[in-house]
């Protein structure tokens, strides 16, 4: 049925690059966080441009449930395992001062942006919040453990987190945009090193440019920075329903296998059924069964997935592409949770790009040690993929693509990208579409 966002918002459009230009920073990609790095880019001054191959907030932005907060499930008592508590602490800093950032902004902008207390619950389990409140308690933020929610589903307690956000993300982005140089059906084939800097070949002309940022949702460069192995895909599903509950804030299962809840526009926004991309999962029957078991009136008027790139830690990748690109950057690996995600990087980027120092540039280096579990699992499914003898392939890097029955779409379950019946490119890694050997299912 597509997106509730595109429903009622109608975006700009900007022209098709034609002709050579010169920039001091060149953004590929026009989703949120392209077009968040641009706007904060040329609020700092900065010459820049903005590339997107086809149209602003086309792809996983206008799929999201817009949820602004700094709640990322229950992430803080594994943060402070892994990196220590200086770098939680870091990482819980930049989240809210995205907030802070989307709520300064907001009040002169109308996208239906309210502040809404944020609960991760569990359905069963309750030590885990346990542990979680002692690590927030250890990061001086003031989270309240809730003994069980007043939802529909049967719950052990909760993490709320008050005074989070949601909004219009569409809304949102159509008011920035209004004056910045963006180019529309303008895919950057090529990119070339010259002299001084790196020169974007597109089919109506070349953008060069000092710095390139790549917010292209899955880094398109294959020979630096290894994200073909740093990251995986996964998808989720959302289903908007009228006649459903006002709940009295935003939900999601902090087990990663369960439900998400939030209302906008007198509809409630049910989300779940999440797999990884190339795999089999609950998808759109799981969540159908979940709205007819806990809301049996409500009548589906939207649904749509989602398509979102995991990172070996759960952090984000923003800063230098690779620790051999100078001066190519990269923000990519929101974990689902591309709102603030989004936010984070634009601000980050922006420090790095005018030669300002960022704490958190450590917290989300791209060049960070990818000595975690979930690379095992990523070369796994890579070796699996390239060695399977079936085709189409996927022009990515030649891994062999399963057919999704449920989406008719072609799959790639080592990085995620995706083709639809005839063979069209529909989501990254991959920049072109199948050709001949399109129509070739098994």
């Amino acid at each position: 049925m597509g997106s509730y966002w595109q429903s009622n918002v109608i975006m700009k459009a900007f022209p098709r690059l034609d002709g050579n230009i010169t920039k001091d920073v060149l953004v590929i990609g026009g989703g949120m966080a392209g077009v968040l790095t641009a706007y904060m880019l040329k609020g700092a001054g900065v010459d820049c441009a903005l590339l997107e191959a086809e149209v602003v907030a086309n792809g996983t932005t206008k799929n999201t449930t817009a949820k602004i907060t700094s709640q990322h499930g229950l992430i803080y008592d594994k943060l402070i395992r892994e990196f220590g508590v200086k770098k939680a602490a870091l990482y819980l800093k930049a989240n809210e001062g995205a907030l802070g950032e989307y709520r300064r902004l907001c009040r002169d902008i109308d996208c239906d942006f309210t502040e809404r207390d944020n609960y991760i619950y569990l359905t069963e389990d309750a030590e885990k919040l346990k542990k979680e409140k002692r690590a927030l308690d250890r990061l001086g933020f003031e989270a309240e453990l809730k003994d069980s929610l007043k939802i529909p589903i049967r719950n052990a307690g909760a993490i709320k987190f008050p005074r989070q956000a949601e909004f219009h993300p569409l809304k949102f982005l159509k008011a920035i945009t209004e004056d910045l140089p963006i180019y529309e059906h303008s895919r950057v084939r090529e990119l070339k090193r010259t002299e001084g800097g790196i020169t974007a070949v597109t089919a109506g002309g070349e953008v060069r440019a000092k710095r390139v940022v790549a917010a292209t949702h899955f880094p398109f460069i294959n020979k630096h920075g290894a994200y073909f192995i740093k990251m995986y895909q996964s998808r989720s599903y959302v289903l908007a329903l009228e006649n459903a509950p006002e709940l009295d804030g935003m939900y999601l299962d902090g087990s990663g296998k369960g439900l998400s809840m939030r209302n906008c526009g007198g509809l409630l926004l049910l989300g779940g059924g999440g797999h990884r991309t190339g795999k089999k999962g609950g998808g759109y029957r799981e969540l159908y069964y979940w709205a007819r078991r806990l809301f049996g009136e409500a009548k589906v008027r939207y649904s749509w997935a989602a398509q979102d790139c995991m990172t070996l830690d759960s952090v984000p990748y923003v800063g230098r592409y690779s620790s051999g690109t100078e001066n190519m950057f990269v923000a990519a690996g929101f974990n689902k949770w591309g709102m603030t995600g989004s936010m984070v990087s634009a601000r980050l980027l922006t420090d790095l790009l005018t030669g300002k120092d960022s704490p958190y540039s450590e917290v989300f280096s791209p060049s960070r040690t990818v000595l975690r579990p979930q690379l095992i699992s990523n070369v796994f499914e890579s070796t699996v993929g390239l060695l399977t003898p079936t085709s189409p392939r996927c022009p990515h890097l030649g891994c062999a693509l399963k057919w999704n029955a449920d989406e008719r779409t072609w799959d790639c379950p080592c990085h995620g990208s995706r083709f639809t019946e005839n063979g069209e490119l529909i989501d990254n890694p991959a920049t072109g579409d199948l050709g001949k050997a399109k129509n070739r299912r098994r």
